[in-house]
């Protein structure tokens, strides 16, 4: 990846122009996001500039804009200097738009949005999370493989799978420990739960990397160094920096809550303090903080596989920040870009999903609806899709969430109505979908 170019300071640019072309400018009112966008200089300096500027000036000015509003957090860069954000037009507009949907209800007819049903939509969007964000590290495995191995309980066969069923792990632990403050423990709880069984140096998992363990951020085509993290020695006190800062409610000057856990995200993959997983903890703690902050409904999103879409403009973001003097607006303003379009995803599931489920209904409309549950629909709407599909008592359960013995229930209740075909594996009993189900359905219909 080309690394982006570095602008000239801001000192420098202002020591180039005569006071009176500085105070010209100054009337013209540049803001800190030019034609609404909040540009790196490597953009902006491709861009056509205003009329009668230069791209200097023009930059100048979009700089002094940036500073003039700018906010700092309590963090510091390798070089000493604070990070900072500027609180941009672009910004506020899409935090209200979280506050409208992150933390409001789903936006969907039910019975989709009953809460009978979000289980399962929750354990879907934790594989596909657990799944996308191993692949962002490199993880090979083919979703579908990945997804049959989560909803089965199949042990994983390679360190691929491995790292999908451990990002699986720590999204659940996650949810049962959102209510407990941050902590060292916590962090290295989390970070030996994603990278178990997945380290060259199996003893690197659930510690912070050591002096001699010389890390840094590589584009994985080519070796280029994107990053340096800072020495191993401040490890402790800078991580109990983050700690502090994850744990205070409300800071002073106010700080919106999506954009600490945006900050959080950067800060851990900014310091590096595992040998490996720092990504796959960063983004695990991003879930963290927003279930602490009460937007439930990030849960159900999978910003990883938005990401995913498009990983060198993640990277990008993460370099523009670094290389303007520590401005995490970028880091900022791509990442709730992120959230929008992943919450966009959602709906359009969540849409799809009370389509299927409304057309099953009407399939399975008289006695036979009667008969059966929102599990067992959902099962049956499946199948019908997917002849020869099988399932399995211990799949069923995870995918909706329940007891193996409710899981078995329902498996069995479909096999004695004729819907599956119950047959045996092993020693485990698996449940086929008959090719004739839609006939079968059909005769149910008609009596």
């Amino acid at each position: 990846m080309k690394i982006p170019l570095e602008p000239t300071e801001y000192q420098e640019l202002i020591k180039e122009i005569d006071p009176r072309r500085f105070l010209e400018l100054l009337q013209l009112g540049i803001g800190p996001e030019p034609r609404g966008k909040y540009y790196h200089w490597d953009e902006l300096r491709h861009r056509p500039t205003p009329e009668g500027l230069s791209h200097r000036e023009w930059w100048l000015m979009v700089k002094q804009a940036r500073i003039t509003n700018r906010q700092q957090v309590p963090f510091k860069d390798i070089g000493g200097n604070p990070f900072t954000f500027t609180m941009i037009e672009n910004l506020l507009k899409k935090l209200h738009k979280l506050d409208r949907d992150a933390a409001g209800t789903i936006r969907a007819d039910a019975p989709i949005a009953t809460d009978t049903n979000r289980d399962r939509y929750l354990i879907s969007s934790l594989f596909e999370e657990a799944i996308t964000s191993s692949q962002l590290e490199g993880a090979s495995t083919t979703t579908k493989e990945a997804k049959n191995m989560l909803r089965s309980g199949r042990k994983p066969h390679d360190r691929s799978e491995r790292m999908i069923l451990n990002n699986f792990n720590a999204m659940m632990f996650i949810r049962e420990t959102r209510g407990e403050p941050l902590s060292a423990e916590f962090l290295l709880e989390l970070h030996k739960i994603i990278t178990l069984d997945t380290l060259d140096d199996p003893t690197g998992s659930g510690r912070w990397r050591k002096k001699s363990e010389n890390i840094t951020v590589q584009d994985m085509r080519d070796g280029t160094i994107l990053h340096a993290p800072p020495d191993a020695d401040l490890i402790p006190e800078r991580i109990t920096n983050l700690i502090n800062f994850a744990n205070t409610d409300e800071h002073e000057p106010f700080i919106h809550p999506i954009i600490c856990g945006i900050i959080l995200h950067f800060m851990l993959s900014y310091e590096h303090p595992f040998v490996d997983g720092n990504g796959r903890t960063a983004r695990a703690l991003f879930y963290w903080y927003m279930a602490k902050a009460q937007y439930w409904l990030i849960e159900y999103l999978s910003i990883s596989k938005t990401i995913k879409k498009a990983p060198i403009k993640y990277t990008k973001s993460f370099l523009f920040v670094e290389h303007d003097k520590s401005d995490l607006t970028y880091f900022l303003d791509y990442q709730t870009d992120v959230i929008l379009e992943s919450i966009l995803d959602l709906f359009k599931y969540l849409a799809h999903k009370t389509t299927e489920f409304k057309r099953t209904e009407l399939i399975l409309r008289g006695e036979l609806q009667k008969m059966l549950n929102h599990r067992q629909i959902a099962v049956i709407t499946h199948a019908m899709q997917h002849p020869g599909f099988t399932y399995s008592i211990q799949s069923h359960a995870r995918s909706h969430s329940v007891a193996y013995q409710t899981a078995r229930t329902d498996l069995l209740k479909l096999d004695e109505l004729k819907l599956l075909k119950k047959f045996k594996r092993g020693k485990a009993y698996l449940f086929e979908s008959p090719a004739n189900l839609n006939e079968k359905v059909e005769n149910y219909k008609n009596q």
